[in-house]
Formats: C-alpha cells, sequence, structure tokens
C-alpha cells in the first residue's frame, strides 16, 4: 500500500506532565501546539523519520463542541476503555492520491483551506485508535530524513510503532493501517504502544507504565 506513518500520539492526562519523562530520557522536545477549534494541546518528539505527540484536552467545551468534536477526544479522556492513541499517515509516493480508507473530511481552524484531514470512518469506535491520513504532506525523501537524524546522537529515527488493543475484530480502517510502512495494529490485554528507535542499536529499553501506556526500545 502507498501508504507509511508520519506521526502519531498518545492522549494524556491534562497538563502532558507525563511528557516530562521522555524528556528526561533524552528526547529532544519541539515546540508546543494548542490546537484551536479543537480543545487539545500537545508537546512534539520529533525524530528523523517521525514525530511523537502527546496530547491532553485543555478545553472539554471547545472539544465536545468545536470543528473537532467528531474525533471524540473528551469521549476518549474519560472512557478508561478507549484507546488514547492515534496515528498519521502520509503516502509514499504520489503514484496514487486516492483516500486509503472510508471517512469524512476534517478541516482544523488551525488549518487554512484547502489543507484538511482525512479521518477514518472508525472515529466514533474509541476502543480503536483515531487514525488519520494528510494528504497535502508531500512523501519524505531518504535525504531529507538522514539530514534531520544527523542532528541527535539518540534517537535518530523511528524504526516502528506497534499498537496493542484488547478489541477484535478491528474495522476496516484500522486493517488499511497495518499494512503501511512503520506500524502495525495487534491483539493484547491492554491499550499499549511499543516504539522502537534506530533499530535497537543500543540495546535499551523504557518502561513508562503506568504513567503512559508507552514501551520503548533504542
Amino acid at each position: 500500500m502507498n501508504l507509511e506513518l508520519d506521526h502519531f500520539f498518545i492522549l494524556v492526562e491534562s497538563g502532558g506532565k507525563v511528557a516530562d519523562a521522555l524528556v528526561s530520557l533524552g528526547m529532544q522536545e519541539d515546540f508546543s501546539r494548542v490546537h484551536e477549534g479543537q480543545g487539545t494541546t500537545n508537546r512534539r518528539f520529533p525524530f528523523g523519520n517521525r514525530m511523537l505527540e502527546i496530547i491532553w484536552v485543555h478545553d472539554a467545551g471547545e472539544a465536545l463542541n468545536g470543528p473537532g468534536r467528531d474525533l471524540c477526544f473528551v469521549g476518549r479522556a474519560n472512557n478508561p476503555d478507549a484507546s488514547p492513541f492515534g496515528v498519521i499517515l502520509r503516502r509514499k509516493n504520489n503514484t496514487c492520491l486516492d483516500m486509503p480508507f472510508n471517512g469524512w473530511k476534517y478541516q482544523p481552524a488551525y488549518f487554512k483551506p484547502p489543507w484538511a484531514f482525512h479521518v477514518g470512518a472508525n472515529a466514533n469506535n474509541v476502543r480503536e485508535p483515531l487514525c488519520i491520513y494528510v494528504p497535502f504532506i508531500e512523501p519524505k525523501t531518504e535525504e531529507k530524513n538522514a539530514t534531520r537524524g544527523e542532528s541527535v546522537h539518540t534517537f535518530q529515527s523511528i524504526t516502528h510503532v506497534a499498537i496493542y488493543l484488547p478489541s477484535t475484530p478491528v474495522s476496516g480502517v484500522l486493517n488499511a493501517v497495518d499494512v503501511a510502512d512503520g506500524i502495525s495494529i495487534h491483539y493484547g490485554e491492554e491499550h499499549f504502544m511499543e516504539v522502537i528507535f534506530d533499530n535497537k542499536k543500543q540495546g535499551c529499553f523504557k518502561d513508562f507504565r503506568p504513567d503512559m501506556p508507552l514501551w520503548v526500545c533504542w
């Protein structure tokens, strides 16, 4: 499939304080962004080829009533059975410009038209990760990825992201995500994410549970 992981997020408690644990591990943090009309804020950790976001709801009223209401962030934040994860995908090349799965157009208030997201039709199923395709992101080249990664000695690039969810069967949207490069979907006992950096060259790992459902290997 002409699809690969661009970035991904973990929905956490208000304030995003848990992201300090990523900083203490040596990950470099980028700027934070308030998502106008969506009621969320993030802390961003960019790497050579992909980006990890820590996201939380800072304005429940805006999240419930703004243009991003159908993303169900409040429902995900308040439901212990909901998936706290989201994946944002890009195309690998320009050979096919079709939407990769069924969904709907989301025009965020913080994007100028015609930039818009294509949100997977499973968005209202909070037991599954939120799946988004970004048609306006151009395919990344190896040269761009390598240039970005040279500035960091540890955590240069994300090799793979595995998402586990305690529910089956999964939707057609999630099946499409599962065959994209850089990410895989699995069945497990809990909502959980494993992120592999740099092909595990250093042989290290860190379990962030119970603060975050995250396991990192590098």
